[in-house]
């Protein structure tokens, strides 16, 4: 994980239907690989404690030191190649605490895929892309390469989006419990993510919908489409973008209106029954049939008196 970054790109989600295709054929470069939110306390909490999100999915808190000795708890719904991080209120330093903050990480699935993204983004005019190198510290003090990042820019309001690009010196580390390579080139989001999903009913997560400000997601549209995913403008201002299996809504609401609003994950089995579990202020819906759809919604925020 890592603090987002995003950038006022005046017009840049204007004009419909919007990609990038470049000499390498055309072919998608990035695809969801997570994303993360800041809820309220209580909802956090319930999440970590519930008995339920451990039976359903491959469920994990954990707490990661990155670069700098950055370190962070969070809530983990991992599936086959893509899962969800959940903080709560306080969980992270500074503005990346507040309720309603979040961000998305979008990777390669071959390596060297990055440096085309960021040719593409200097093409659609992110003339000084922002890149950056995370590591992970397992405990021993030593940093291991983890993955190079790529942001559209160091300005953001709660929300932002950055391309990624797991490192081969990670894969090789023991320690990260990735699994061998498929292909040559393979830095995939299935490599990186443990089988631990093969034994609970999540599979993957299938649709983000995020409620953030045009400014912020003004920064992420560039990178969405250097990356291959076909972006289209909403009414109001909003954005959705398809590609590789996944379908991310993005609305465009006020500062205080910012958040997690909707998770929908695929199943590794059909279900015959519709089970709803409320967890904290969420609901988690399953089924009937092989999906999930889990909502976060304005019950998340402290009510206002008066």
């Amino acid at each position: 994980m890592i603090m987002v970054i995003a950038l006022a790109l005046a017009g840049a989600v204007q004009g419909g239907v919007s990609s990038a295709r470049a000499e390498d054929g055309g072919r998608q470069l990035l695809f969801y690989n997570h994303a993360y939110g800041v809820l309220d306390r209580e909802t956090a909490d319930a999440i970590e404690h519930s008995a339920f999100l451990k039976d359903f999915a491959n469920f994990q808190v954990r707490t990661t030191t990155g670069s700098g000795g950055q370190t962070w708890t969070g809530r983990y719904l991992m599936g086959r190649e893509t899962y969800i991080e959940l903080f709560g209120t306080g969980d992270l330093p500074g503005k990346d605490g507040t309720l309603g903050a979040g961000g998305m990480g979008v990777s390669t699935e071959r390596e060297g895929d990055l440096a085309r993204v960021i040719t593409r983004l200097r093409e659609l005019g992110i003339s000084d892309p922002v890149e950056f190198r995370q590591t992970r510290d397992f405990g021993d003090g030593v940093p291991v390469p983890w993955f190079d990042a790529v942001f559209t820019t160091d300005q953001y309001d709660l929300f932002g989006a950055w391309g990624m690009e797991y490192r081969p010196e990670y894969f090789a580390d023991p320690r990260g419990n990735t699994e061998p390579a498929a292909h040559p080139g393979d830095v995939g989001r299935e490599r990186y993510l443990s089988d631990g999903y093969r034994d609970r009913l999540m599979r993957d997560v299938t649709g983000i919908r995020l409620a953030v400000t045009a400014r912020d997601l003004a920064g992420t549209v560039p990178l969405l489409t250097a990356g291959g995913f076909t972006v289209r403008t909403l009414p109001g201002g909003g954005a959705v973008a398809h590609g590789g299996g996944t379908t991310l809504r993005f609305d465009a609401v006020p500062l205080d209106q910012v958040g997690l609003r909707q998770v929908e994950m695929s199943l590794n089995r059909p279900v015959s029954y519709r089970h709803e579990e409320r967890i904290g202020h969420s609901a988690l819906v399953v089924g009937p049939g092989p999906r999930a759809v889990w909502t976060f919604g304005e019950q998340d925020r402290p009510s206002r008196s008066g």
